[in-house]
């Protein structure tokens, strides 16, 4: 794209349109403490001495060889074909498909997409997406609102707490009071929610109940006993599910779930810093006019040739504020696209396998720890692909091995002051044997 700067003519009739003297009445507003009076630039550089200042700075990135860092975004190995797939001009570039008669090829791989999460987890009906597994989830929140015309929402404090943070965030517009439902978390305890919590605090006034599986600390929580104490008092159940799981444990749609959401990011996305992500959100069919976000459909047109549409909503759910069933006007359709070519990519098959190699090398890591007397188990019940161990001065340790290059899973007492000494080690199929047997020979170095 060429550059084409502005003359001080071009500059003049701007500012006389706009109906100010000087580009410095356009930021009169912004206070002078916090105003810069000038940059500090350095002097101009050859391309070559360009490219190597950059490449000085980017080797100053610390690129760790070993992590056991999970709690919400994981390792998994991407298959080239994913990135093949979504490299295609026709699929990065596309634009929003309101209009079907030129957009079919987008709007078939967002169909697939639907139909892929609602096999994957058992519901009836899922939207095109969202921005990440924590607005999914806020979101799921707001719909069982609409859904129950009820205005206070209970959250596990096993649900992972960025999640709950977002939740925070999205329920404090409306005005919905956000009630936490409290974990076991002393020692030898399951880190499971209490189904007697569960029954002291959800009563008749709650439109739902926020729960995750596998919760934060990596524990199998009873998804379906959750659902049967949240049905009691008319309210739904919210299931967080990490998606690769589901390969191994009960579908939320089996178990009761009336609403799901999840973080996509495991399905053939990369952590990339952060972002972009991709949430899913998946209901039962009698929810579906209340669903936020877009939904493709399949119908045939006059000549009964098969094709796809956005269906039951009107643009003006996406676009206009005061119409809108969310904050939100688009979806993350590239992520989703990867997540389709990953699932299609891995198949069933190749899925649990990437769910069991995870669950097989978490309880290595485990097992590792204890046996050379640097750690235990911090809860009792059952868990994935997490898990939460107690390591006496966890935190100067954990540092240490990051010198080393080691990512030891995360400190859960920056969110949990209570599980002081306490680590989060994840695992999945790109975790070695030998990462393994470097992070205990590490932990007892650092002893």
């Amino acid at each position: 794209m060429a550059y084409s700067p502005h003359t001080s003519a071009d500059r003049e009739r701007m500012l006389a349109a706009i109906g100010v003297a000087s580009v410095d009445d356009l930021f009169a507003d912004i206070p002078e403490a916090v105003r810069a009076s000038r940059f500090e630039l350095p002097p101009p550089l050859s391309e070559q001495e360009v490219r190597a200042e950059l490449a000085r700075l980017a080797g100053r990135n610390r690129i760790p060889a070993i992590s056991f860092l999970g709690a919400g975004v994981y390792r998994h190995l991407v298959p080239s074909v994913v990135s093949e797939v979504i490299g295609r001009s026709e699929f990065s570039t596309s634009y929003t498909p309101y209009q079907p008669e030129v957009s079919q090829g987008t709007l078939q791989s967002i169909y697939e997409f639907q139909s892929l999460i609602c096999e994957l987890t058992g519901m009836e009906v899922a939207s095109a997406s969202h921005y990440d597994g924590a607005t999914a989830t806020a979101e799921a929140a707001l719909m069982a609102c609409r859904l129950t015309r009820r205005g206070r929402v209970a959250v596990s404090t096993a649900v992972n707490p960025q999640v709950r943070r977002v939740l925070t965030t999205y329920c404090a517009g409306p005005g919905i009071e956000l009630v936490e439902v409290p974990a076991d978390l002393a020692q030898g305890g399951t880190g499971l929610t209490p189904l007697e919590a569960v029954a002291q605090i959800v009563d008749e006034g709650f439109a739902c109940l926020v729960a995750q599986q596998p919760n934060i600390f990596g524990g199998i929580e009873p998804m379906a006993d959750l659902a049967t104490a949240a049905h009691a008092v008319g309210a739904q159940l919210v299931a967080v599910v990490e998606p690769t799981s589901l390969a191994l444990l009960e579908a939320p749609g089996a178990y009761g779930a009336d609403i799901v959401a999840a973080e996509g990011q495991p399905l053939g996305i990369p952590p990339s810093y952060g972002g972009p992500y991709v949430g899913l959100m998946a209901a039962r069919m009698e929810s579906v006019r209340q669903m936020p976000g877009r939904l493709v459909g399949a119908t045939r047109d006059g000549e009964g040739r098969k094709g796809y549409v956005l269906t039951l909503q009107a643009r003006e759910q996406h676009i206009r504020r005061e119409k809108a069933a969310s904050n939100i006007c688009t979806n993350q359709a590239l992520c989703a696209l990867a997540a389709t070519a990953y699932l299609t990519a891995v198949g069933p098959e190749g899925l649990r396998e990437v769910a069991e190699l995870s669950v097989a090398q978490a309880r290595h890591v485990a097992a590792a720890i204890e046996a050379a007397g640097l750690g235990v188990l911090r809860f009792s019940a059952p868990y994935f692909a997490e898990v939460a161990i107690r390591i006496p001065e966890a935190a100067r340790r954990h540092a240490a091995l990051a010198e080393q290059g080691i990512v030891a899973g995360l400190l859960l007492e920056r969110e949990y002051p209570e599980l002081a000494d306490t680590l989060l080690l994840a695992a999945t199929e790109l975790t070695r044997d030998d990462d393994i047997d470097a992070l205990v020979t590490a932990l007892e170095r650092s002893r």
